[in-house]
């Protein structure tokens, strides 16, 4: 050990003195130092110097303060006041390991005899060890709950630390005594607890007891308290102490084990491998039905004996196994009960060993499972027929898991797993592990807003609506798997897309329906308006000329007027029947090549009138190259006057009409152009609708049922053409297109000679007239009386019968529609005549369809005229017929 420093004034006396307690703290100190000045070193010291590390010119001054902690280097150093009194310090010195160590400093003055200080002497003693040991019990007394009392037995007075108190239920400032600890204690506790203790007295022995104390606020608690005896010098106990730990928790613990292993779930059971014993509890032996009789111990094979016989080597390779590998036992096996059935159970153990190895007892316990297992098996029974059924049924099936992004917001999923359905219902193959966006990465965010919903929520819901990214519409019914905090749903759901649809067509059909029902009802509002505005000039007419009867000049306009009543209805009557025709595909087109400039001059000249009458200009531009086309030259006509009639009507007075026809690739385009009131925007897309008429809703309506432009549409799409209307708005005029095919140019060939309908020289006929419409009878009669004909009139079936034999009629118009014997009827019935069959029958009726027609052929008509015929056809007709048997008078 290194000498401290000699202070050089120092009596001879007093050096001995120091050196002697320089070498006794050298055997119990760490570090031995002197100096002469408080606070600092000045001379060299060989101990501090060898546990520090720090050199001489380290330590010298108050450099050695510099080897201490940090946070240690500013604690006050002050010179004690009562130089009689040790100075005593703790800080952390620097080891010369590195480490720091807690040292107790203690010093003392050497003083002289004048009471004057010669110099300081010190120790540092390393306490690091002890303060750990101190540390680690505090920590272990504070976790585990225990606490320190003593007894004096003298004075019966009683000490305890806070954690003894807590023990008892006391707060720390509170006060104990003997009879606080015996008076918290239960009657049979508190009797044991006393003989305990005596014994432990009267031997002068250790004890220990575990004790049910009850706490201030009556709750009952275990307490465990081990103790010691101290004696005097003459062997007389004088005191006792001990600890105390709280074991209410494991008490508790061990009371569930016993009624959990008192349930009958547990056993617990032990081989004495040596021996071929094996020793068990009583659930054990309920478990187990060990033949009566049998002893407590039993060897192993006798347990072996009542396991099932398909487990049974199983088990026993098992415990073979686990004994070699000296690794725990376990194994799941089923065991006889005394009622004949098997219950399941678990086994496990682990084995003891000799120190040579050799198993010596394999201890374990016993689960008895079968309740477990038989909700297992249902369970996995229910999920079978519940698998099946998702596997079968037709809607999809899904698990997905909710993915989010850093902020928490739904933004994907992922499906997990889903039904064979999923594929047809949702479109997505081999989808199982992939989010949704990997498929349709513009998927609708409220799909997974939805979804969010019901993980937050656990509610589950029903939803309807479109994925749109996908084209499809869903039906779903979603709902959390789990509890709070999964990110699992289960989806049904069924493409709905098809229904919808089906919807949308209903809706719509219904929409069309109510939109022609309202159309029908205003056609036949303005039909019977339009029928009536010709029949009261008519009517009038019919009363002008029975009162002037004697005034040829009256007579003639009124019969203009009605003429041209007359032939207004009819136009009206053959629009109507066009667009039957045409809408039941049954409209006859007598297609011709012709140059659609003369169908086109046609046309102009024959709505000239109506034009000239609204002092309209008229602008015609027609291509220079001819425009040959394969049509109908009679209805192409009726397309192109419709247009001008229209644009004659809409446009006001003094307004300009345009008509161009030109070439367009391979087409002809025909435009008619006018400055009349113009159409809505909104009513473009149906000016070509049946009923509807342009105008009609800008109070500027101008008679007509609203059919014209449906029947410039149809006719160009039978010619194979197409018919478009464009207009800049009300009041801005409109433009109607037609479009149609062109032929190639080749000569054209001479035009055949027009026949002349009701030649003057024909021949003249014998004509029966057979309707129940007297006036329709008698009028036709009449001219076919002015034409030079014989004429005689029947108004029903009967009548014409029986007029026939005597009349001997070349030619029969009979009306289909007779009271009685319908014309099909009558017609048969004249066959079957000689007179009836001799005559040409011509069907005069309003029915003109093709299968009218095909009737009136299986009946025996030899013609088919619909009403009202005009004299043209009816002359045209006859003037096809031969020479009649039957002389006749000429009338002329």
């Amino acid at each position: 050990m290194p000498e401290p420093s000699q202070p050089s004034n120092a009596v001879p006396s007093s050096t001995v003195a120091t050196q002697a307690a320089h070498l006794l703290l050298s055997a119990h100190c760490d570090i031995v130092w002197s100096t002469k000045t408080f606070g600092q070193f000045d001379a060299d010291q060989p101990s501090w110097r060898a546990f520090t590390g720090q050199t001489e010119a380290d330590l010298l001054g108050r450099g050695w303060v510099n080897a201490l902690h940090p946070d240690d280097r500013n604690l006050p150093y002050v010179m004690p006041s009562h130089l009689t009194s040790v100075f005593e310090a703790q800080y952390r010195l620097r080891h010369v390991s590195g480490a720091y160590r807690n040292m107790l400093v203690r010093m003392l003055p050497v003083l002289a005899p004048d009471g004057s200080i010669l110099e300081w002497l010190g120790s540092h003693c390393d306490v690091t060890q002890q303060r750990q040991t101190e540390q680690r019990l505090r920590l272990a007394m504070q976790g585990g709950r225990m606490g320190t009392w003593e007894i004096d037995l003298g004075s019966g007075s009683m000490a305890g630390s806070d954690a003894f108190k807590a023990n008892l239920g006391l707060p720390p400032d509170s006060h104990i005594d003997y009879a606080q600890l015996t008076g918290a204690m239960l009657d049979g506790e508190l009797q044991h607890w006393q003989a305990v203790v005596h014994a432990a007295i009267a031997s002068a022995s250790d004890f220990e007891a575990d004790i049910r104390v009850r706490w201030p606020d009556g709750s009952l608690h275990w307490a465990h308290m081990r103790g010691t005896c101290a004696s005097d010098g003459a062997g007389n106990v004088i005191a006792l102490s001990g600890i105390s730990l709280d074991l209410t928790a494991s008490k508790q613990n061990e009371e569930t084990l016993r009624l959990t292993l008192a349930a009958g779930e547990v056993a617990t059971w032990n081989w004495d491998i040596v021996a071929d014993r094996v020793t068990a509890d009583s659930n054990m032996a309920r478990l187990f039905p060990v033949h009566a009789g049998a002893a407590t111990a039993a060897p192993l094979a006798r347990y072996l004996e009542l396991i099932h016989p398909d487990d049974r080597e199983q088990v026993s390779a098992q415990i073979a196994q686990a004994l070699h590998a000296h690794a725990p036992f376990e194994a799941s096996y089923r065991v006889a009960a005394g009622d004949g059935q098997y219950r399941s159970l678990i086994a496990r153990g682990r084995a003891e060993y000799a120190p040579d190895g050799t198993p010596l007892q394999l201890p374990g316990v016993l689960l008895d499972i079968t309740r477990q297992k038989q909700v297992e098996d249902a369970l996995r029974r229910s999920e079978e027929r519940y698998r099946t059924l998702i596997e079968l049924m037709d809607q999809a099936f899904c698990v997905i898991e909710m993915l989010y992004d850093e902020q928490g917001r739904p933004i994907d999923f992922r499906y997990l797993e889903g039904n064979p359905a999923f594929v047809k219902q949702s479109g997505l193959v081999n989808a199982i592990g992939k989010t949704i966006r990997s498929f349709v990465p513009d998927h609708d965010q409220h799909w997974f807003d939805l979804y969010d919903q019901v993980v937050k929520t656990g509610e589950p819901v029903r939803y309807e609506n479109e994925a749109v990214a996908m084209e499809r519409w869903f039906e779903v019914f979603a709902a959390r798997l789990g509890g709070p905090g999964s990110r699992l749903l289960t989806v049904l759901f069924s493409d709905i897309s098809e229904r919808k649809r089906s919807e949308q067509q209903l809706r719509q059909l219904a929409d069309n329906l109510s939109e022609m029902d309202r159309r029908k009802t205003e056609f036949l509002a303005t039909l019977a308006h339009e029928l009536r505005n010709p029949l009261a000039p008519i009517r009038n007419g019919l009363q002008i000329m029975r009162l002037a009867a004697d005034k040829p000049a009256t007579v003639a306009r009124v019969r203009d007027v009605m003429e041209r009543q007359v032939n207004q209805m009819v136009h009206l009557v053959n629009d109507l029947l066009d667009v039957a025709r045409i809408t039941r595909g049954q409209i006859e087109l007598r297609l011709e090549r012709a140059d659609l400039k003369t169908i086109i001059a046609g046309a102009v000249e024959t709505s000239m009138p109506l034009i000239a009458a609204g002092r309209h200009q008229l602008q015609v531009t027609l291509d220079e190259q001819a425009l040959p086309i394969e049509a109908d030259p009679t209805r192409l006509a009726q397309v192109l006057g419709n247009l001008l009639n229209n644009a004659a009507k809409y446009t006001p007075a003094g307004g300009h009409i345009s008509l161009r026809a030109v070439r367009d690739g391979d087409e002809a385009l025909i435009e008619v152009q006018d400055s009349g009131v113009g159409i809505p925007a909104e009513s473009i897309a149906t000016v070509f609708d049946m009923f509807t008429q342009v105008g009609q809703n800008m109070g500027r309506a101008q008679g007509g049922l609203g059919i014209g432009l449906s029947l410039v549409r149809r006719l160009a799409e039978l010619h194979g053409g197409s018919a478009t209307a464009a207009s800049h708005g009300a009041g801005l005029g409109s433009t109607f297109s037609v479009r149609l095919p062109l032929l190639e140019e080749q000569a054209k060939a001479p035009a055949a000679p027009a026949a002349q309908a009701g030649a003057a020289n024909g021949p003249y006929f014998r004509v029966l007239v057979v309707d129940d419409n007297v006036d329709a009878a008698d009028t036709l009669a009449a001219v076919l009386d002015m034409m030079g004909h014989a004429t005689q009139v029947a108004h029903d079936g009967a009548q014409a019968l029986a007029m026939a034999p005597q009349f001997l009629p070349d030619v029969i118009f009979l009306d289909i529609g007779l009271p009685g014997m319908n014309g099909y009827e009558v017609a048969r019935a004249l066959r079957r005549t000689p007179a009836g069959d001799a005559a040409v029958l011509v069907a005069l009726t309003g029915w003109g369809a093709e299968n009218d027609r095909s009737q009136s052929s299986a009946a025996g008509f030899d013609h088919h005229l619909t009403k009202p015929a005009s004299l043209l056809a009816i002359g045209e007709l006859l003037a096809t017929l031969s020479t009649p048997k039957t002389p006749t008078e000429n009338h002329d």
